[in-house]
């Protein structure tokens, strides 16, 4: 079954010309819309006209995350304020978000390729959905909210957290599709285990799962857990949030919903071109968006592309599972965050020194994120009631600037380990398995 059959099993020249014509017409309106675009292309030396189709796609210039924290809030944004219905944000090292802004058009194009998304794994307008994605800045709980009720499902939104209540409602409503983190999926599975909930109380057959990396071994445990088909859905604000790209139920790979997002993969350090059978960075541009088009957005996700036909009749290009990525960035919980937004945080508390590690590990399947720092000898001297006062106040600093739980560790001077290249900042104990 397919959401929208006539786009998703496009013949492969028409798939091409519907994505070089979209592509003259979004690269002509941010030169005309978009001043940080234009200055790119003057700098370039190139004009609207010289991009013909996607053959010329490595004559435009990258967009990266720093383009837009630089034009915070609405700079690269090619309508009026008075046009864009909706904003989502996401973390940013510097304090300032990425925004993202979205006409009406978005939102109901947005709608649209999460409806695909869901109709490709097997979800129907008969079905019932827990919603257990955060509400709010973050993409993913109204993301998946809108295209399951364009389909026409009933939708639980509970967003995230209170794990006895989203039982409770799992079980009494009936749901059958579950949306959510994975490593929140084992959570649940742990809780109704816990709880004595027998599997055969509750309906659930499907679920959708994505915003943090996992594993074929992942999702066989959830799977066997759930009792449920596990279906990786895959998204990022600034390109629209979840429903980029989706596994159907064949899951050979998520479908790249390329009328809308054009995909390349490019070498992560020379920014050039690689062989579509070999692993990239994914790139994207926007091709259809009209409150934040992108182009050649660098995504820093690693990853294969496949142009074959899947067995489901979809003609989409596919991508596999992003497990790595070619910056520093952490996902914890669903949550995209830096080092560095920690670094710079903590480096405004008197009493700390630059020295840290962040160790993130798994327990009960869900994440957990622990700051181990360093402090001067004066106040290592102080008194263990002062000591957890400070602790308190530099978690709650960190806390509040990076909007996300933490747990801090004061360590004695000098004993993290020094290195003589690039510091470790991060250890990661998290398997993916």
């Amino acid at each position: 079954m397919m959401w929208n059959e006539r786009l998703e099993s496009l013949a492969p020249e028409e798939r091409r010309a519907l994505q070089d014509a979209r592509l003259r017409e979004v690269v002509a309106r941010v030169y005309d819309n978009v001043a940080p675009y234009r200055a790119k292309m003057d700098a370039a030396g190139l004009a609207p006209g010289d991009i013909r189709g996607v053959e010329d796609l490595p004559k435009l210039p990258f967009t990266t995350k720093d383009d837009l924290r630089q034009n915070y809030p609405f700079g690269l944004f090619a309508k009026p304020l008075h046009e864009i219905v909706r904003v989502h944000a996401s973390s940013g090292t510097t304090g300032r978000p990425t925004v993202v802004g979205y006409t009406r058009a978005d939102i109901q194009r947005w709608a649209e390729v999460v409806a695909r998304c869901l109709v490709g794994a097997g979800v129907s307008a008969h079905d019932r959905i827990q919603i257990a994605y955060g509400y709010g800045l973050f993409t993913g709980g109204l993301g998946l909210h809108y295209g399951a009720e364009l389909l026409g499902a009933t939708v639980v939104p509970i967003s995230g957290g209170n794990t006895n209540r989203q039982i409770q409602l799992m079980r009494d409503f009936g749901v059958t599709v579950l949306a959510c983190t994975p490593s929140y999926a084992l959570h649940l599975a742990d809780a109704l285990r816990q709880a004595g909930t027998d599997r055969g109380d509750l309906q659930l057959r499907v679920g959708i799962f994505g915003a943090e990396p996992w594993t074929e071994a992942m999702r066989q445990k959830i799977e066997a857990a759930l009792g449920i088909i596990a279906i990786d859905i895959y998204g990022l604000s600034e390109v629209t949030g979840p429903g980029v790209a989706c596994e159907c139920t064949q899951r050979r790979g998520l479908h790249i919903h390329d009328d809308h997002f054009l995909p390349e993969l490019i070498d992560p350090d020379t920014g050039l071109g690689s062989a579509s059978e070999g692993r990239g960075e994914l790139v994207f541009t926007t091709l259809t968006k009209e409150g934040l088009p992108l182009i050649r957005y660098r995504t820093r996700d690693l990853t294969e592309l496949d142009r074959s036909p899947c067995p489901c009749g979809r003609t989409s290009t596919r991508m596999r599972k992003c497990l790595a990525r070619s910056d520093d960035m952490l996902i914890i919980r669903g949550v995209n965050l830096f080092p560095s937004q920690i670094e710079a945080a903590m480096l405004e508390i008197s009493g700390l020194s630059p020295h840290y590690q962040l160790i993130v590990e798994r327990e009960r399947n869900l994440d957990k994120l622990t700051l181990e720092v360093e402090v001067d000898e004066q106040v290592l001297s102080d008194s263990i009631g002062k000591l957890e006062a400070f602790a308190t106040r530099v978690r709650r600093t960190i806390e509040s600037a990076i909007g996300l739980g933490i747990e801090v560790r004061l360590v004695e001077p000098k004993s993290i380990a020094r290195s003589h290249g690039k510091a470790q900042r991060v250890v990661d104990r998290r398997r993916l398995d």
